[in-house]
């Protein structure tokens, strides 16, 4: 990613000798792949200091969109996340959930302001570079300018990319966010509980397929019941 506001690459920003171990397991765990079946996705967190408990029922759970795509091909996944005053970095794609919840293991979560317009525009030269077919979002709080954010979201949109926004919790400021960065961008939103983790589970499985599959494998799912599959298709 780049940081827009001092041109400096996010990656090299800060001294956390954690964060720079993350980054280096990250690139040995899975080089970028030029060919090949699998989907990508981009897996995106706000890290802040009171995200932790969500941090830790993603991590449980990821693995599933790993599980949910293996007939189809599989999954490339690339975690994203900002924490602090101005951190926001990404890992290299890694094609296992075992992978990637090694990454996520090494990340504790900071007091800070929302980043979600750093997230977006990484997403946005990632898939210009090589086609992403999907991002995650996982936040509960929106501290931004909206009209920045929809006018990324918009291009994502016409760059194929699907953003998949989903909230903890009932923040009027983040609902109206992510339900149009969902909008423009062609993807959804949904809210669910971190009481209830298997809410998120199912969304992350239905977001994997898509990413994999496209709509015609979210028919598939939501042809066999599953409410997740159902939610996504009836807005993307």
């Amino acid at each position: 990613m780049n940081d827009k506001q001092d041109n400096r690459p996010l990656a090299r920003t800060g001294s956390n000798a954690a964060v720079d171990a993350f980054l280096r397991e990250a690139k040995s765990l899975a080089p970028r792949r030029e060919g090949g079946g699998r989907g990508r996705l981009v897996f995106a967190l706000d890290a802040t200091m009171s995200r932790q408990s969500t941090w830790d029922l993603a991590q449980s759970i990821q693995g599933e969109m790993f599980a949910a795509t293996s007939a189809q091909g599989g999954l490339e996944v690339q975690l994203a996340y900002f924490r602090g005053l101005s951190e926001c970095r990404a890992s290299s794609f890694v094609s296992g959930g075992q992978g990637l919840a090694a990454l996520m293991s090494r990340i504790s979560c900071q007091a800070g302001r929302t980043q979600i317009g750093k997230l977006l525009h990484h997403v946005r030269d990632e898939t210009r570079a090589r086609p992403v077919a999907a991002f995650i979002f996982i936040g509960d709080a929106m501290e931004e300018n909206s009209d920045d954010l929809a006018g990324v979201a918009g291009e994502l949109g016409l760059l194929g990319v699907k953003a998949f926004m989903f909230q903890e919790g009932e923040d009027p400021a983040a609902r109206l966010a992510y339900r149009e960065i969902a909008r423009l961008s062609g993807g959804a939103y949904a809210a669910f509980d971190a009481g209830a983790p298997r809410r998120l589970a199912e969304l992350l499985r239905a977001v994997a397929a898509y990413a994999v599959g496209g709509r015609l494998e979210l028919e598939k799912r939501a042809e066999r019941g599953e409410d997740a599959a159902r939610l996504l298709l009836s807005q993307i």
